[in-house]
């Protein structure tokens, strides 16, 4: 270009013609960053692939996204993605393990330092930088369970924000990897035995859910979704539910407060689309996720939908600061790590933050 861009507008759609095939597609530019390896004034142009009819290619689940994430926008949905990768050698061993043989079993090597738990933070420092110079929305690093795996966190993002910043992050890594020599996998269970998968959490709220105020309650989901306790200052209230999160019989003087009204009935929502989104969450409809979500290693059963405060082996975990706070958000950690972050917060969306009929046959 004869001048350095300013805006998205100023970049223009260009063609290429996929691998083994002659029909051309056409790339069209939806969000810029800075370059962290030419500097400025070089961009990176962050693009869907389109037909040449205009319409999205098959693979391109940012453009139903988008019309999702226009039809929420006035909830302000934030979303805030932990990307899990495992550093691998040029011939797929991990990087830093011993030629033959293991390292030393987990419990050494989350939030580590030292060179003999921590595998690759010179790697790991250099991505962060080069996403804080690109403009991504990086919040953090840290080292993981299994040896030679780590973690950064994109987020909060508003809407559509989120893939496209965490797709940038995801190409800036396996870019700066290349420097070092090294490969970044985001296979979700990339090495077998008793070590840990890779997953991609999803942190969500919306504004309703990120207002304070309200009663003070107590919230205990029990893990077969049979009982739910809710108390007051003085009174126990309990009652049976058919589904988690179900309405409760109360007295008419007491007033649910925003986190159980939204935060609970988003994971109403969720729980009676617990195999939709598992065939989102990975790009091969959940076979991927059969491997990681086992019951074990801070995961939930592939198989069942659970919920819980402060429990990480669940399905769906309730922060222990939001369950004290009666606001704010909750994670849904089920999605692998090589997800599409727009497929994922897309059927986040729809199912939590639609209202079923009107809105979704609009989009239908």
């Amino acid at each position: 270009m004869d001048s350095e861009p300013k805006v998205i507008t100023d970049i223009p759609e260009w063609d290429f013609s996929q691998q083994e095939s002659s029909a051309e597609m056409l790339l069209a530019p939806v969000c810029m960053f800075r370059d962290p390896f030419l500097l400025d004034p070089n961009k990176l142009i962050l693009c869907e692939v389109l037909k040449q009819t205009q319409e999205p290619a098959d693979f391109n689940h940012r453009n139903s996204c988008n019309k999702v994430m226009e039809k929420v926008k006035d909830l302000h949905p934030w979303f805030g993605m932990e990307q899990e990768y495992t550093l691998l050698g040029v011939d797929g061993h991990p990087y830093g393990w011993p030629r033959l043989g293991y390292p030393k079993p987990q419990g050494l090597y989350h939030n580590s330092v030292g060179a003999d738990r921590a595998f690759g933070r010179d790697i790991v420092e250099c991505h962060y930088k080069a996403c804080l110079y690109a403009g991504i929305k990086i919040g953090g690093t840290n080292a993981e369970v299994m040896p030679s795996q780590w973690e950064f966190q994109v987020g909060p993002c508003e809407g559509i924000e989120m893939g496209d910043h965490l797709w940038m992050a995801r190409f800036l890594l396996h870019r700066v990897c290349e420097d070092f020599g090294v490969v970044a996998t985001l296979d979700p269970k990339p090495m077998t035995g008793d070590w840990n998968g890779a997953g991609c959490h999803i942190n969500v709220s919306t504004e309703q859910m990120r207002e304070g105020g309200g009663i003070e309650y107590v919230l205990t989901y029990a893990h077969t979704h049979t009982i739910i306790k809710v108390r007051e200052t003085k009174d126990i209230y309990k009652t049976e539910c058919e589904l988690c999160y179900s309405v409760i019989a109360m007295s008419s003087n007491l007033h649910r407060p925003p986190l159980i009204r939204h935060i609970e009935k988003a994971i109403e929502k969720l729980s009676k689309r617990h195999v939709e989104h598992i065939r989102v969450y990975d790009p091969h409809g959940g076979e991927d996720n059969k491997r990681r979500l086992t019951g074990h290693h801070e995961t939930a059963s592939i198989s069942d939908f659970s919920a819980g405060v402060a429990n990480r082996g669940a399905s769906i975990r309730i922060p222990h600061r939001v369950g004290q706070d009666k606001c704010g958000y909750f994670e849904d950690r089920r999605p692998a790590a090589n997800c599409d972050p727009y497929a994922v917060t897309c059927a986040m969306a729809r199912t939590c933050m639609l209202e079923e009929g009107k809105d979704l046959h609009e989009l239908e």
